[in-house]
């Protein structure tokens, strides 16, 4: 029947009727091939280089994917989750990165239900600080926990705000700013692991740590009369370690001269003490030789020293004779 020869209602479903009839031939090829289409789609997945793939059957874990291409029971028998292994993910605490990059946005909003905390010295400071982590462990990650990320949240607020408060404020903002990131990445990582998350803490860094906007005046001024305090206390010290150590110097210098002084007495009064001992000993075994020597020695030291010099005759009765008294004239010798 050709659409000439419709006259009315009837023949219009006739028509129908056996249109759809040449196309009911094709219809189970057209289902199988969507069947089979929708089945290759579902059966390949893939996996990134730094991602591992976990494959649930019916929810429950099977194995775990490489990367690359894998095949899987399609219709949703088997699914798989993709987890990043390798990725280093940053979770932020009193702030929030809007664009990161060169020209960092942040946001303009204060966090301060998280980032106030009381140090032990009963100061209040806004703490800002990042935590860095990785997957271990993506088993525990899928199955373990509910919510990781919160968790982690809670957690390092926690061990932040217990070890804060167990040091002064000065403490925070100085000096042991490095010793809380060391211990707070432990703590983390134990309370974490005893939580079977599969979480790996690769760094806490505390970045950015002051007072309250609203004492922030009060603050530095204080901090400034405690910087004036140290200045003077140095300025002290370094005029007492120019006068004290030179006093003490010259003191010493002093002490040693008179120690030396009143050795260098002993020593030659033992010295003259031993050589006058040692002449009476060699006096006592030839006392006549010793004259002698003594008499030639003493005549040795004075006789370069007197200006004139008279030879005598031992047999001579008087000198006046070799004198010339009464010579006028006479040479001096």
């Amino acid at each position: 029947m050709d659409w000439k020869d419709v006259r009315g209602p009837d023949d219009i479903i006739n028509v129908g009727k056996k249109k759809i009839g040449d196309f009911g031939k094709f219809l189970p090829f057209i289902v199988l091939i969507f069947v089979a289409m929708v089945g290759l789609k579902g059966a390949i997945y893939s996996v990134g280089p730094d991602e591992v793939g976990i494959i649930q059957r019916f929810g429950k874990f099977t194995r775990l994917s490489s990367p690359g291409l894998h095949a899987k029971i399609p219709f949703g028998i088997e699914k798989v989750t993709p987890i990043k292994v390798e990725k280093i993910f940053k979770e932020e605490f009193g702030f929030r990165t809007l664009t990161p990059g060169v020209n960092t946005q942040y946001s303009t909003k204060h966090y301060l239900e998280e980032s106030l905390m009381l140090t032990g010295d009963l100061n209040i400071l806004d703490v800002r600080w990042i935590v860095q982590l990785k997957i271990k462990d993506p088993i525990k990650l899928l199955f373990a926990v509910r919510n990781p990320i919160d968790t982690i949240r809670d957690v390092s607020e926690v061990v932040m705000r217990r070890l804060v408060g167990d040091y002064s404020v000065d403490e925070v903002l100085t000096t042991k700013r490095e010793e809380i990131d060391h211990l707070a990445q432990i703590e983390m990582q134990k309370i974490l692991d005893s939580y079977q998350t599969g979480i790996q803490i690769v760094t806490v860094k505390l970045l950015d740590v002051n007072p309250p906007e609203n004492v922030k005046a009060a603050f530095n001024e204080v901090n400034e009369a405690k910087q004036e305090k140290e200045k003077m206390i140095n300025q002290a010290w370094e005029a007492y370690n120019k006068v004290i150590p030179r006093a003490s110097g010259e003191a010493e210098k002093t002490i040693r001269e008179a120690e030396g002084y009143a050795l260098d007495k002993i020593n030659r009064a033992k010295g003259e003490s031993d050589r006058f001992l040692a002449t009476l000993s060699e006096y006592k075994k030839a006392p006549d030789i010793t004259k002698k020597r003594f008499y030639l020695e003493t005549m040795m030291d004075v006789l370069p020293k007197a200006k004139h010099k008279y030879i005598i005759d031992p047999k001579q009765s008087s000198i006046l004779p070799l004198l010339n008294i009464g010579e006028r004239g006479v040479k001096k010798q």
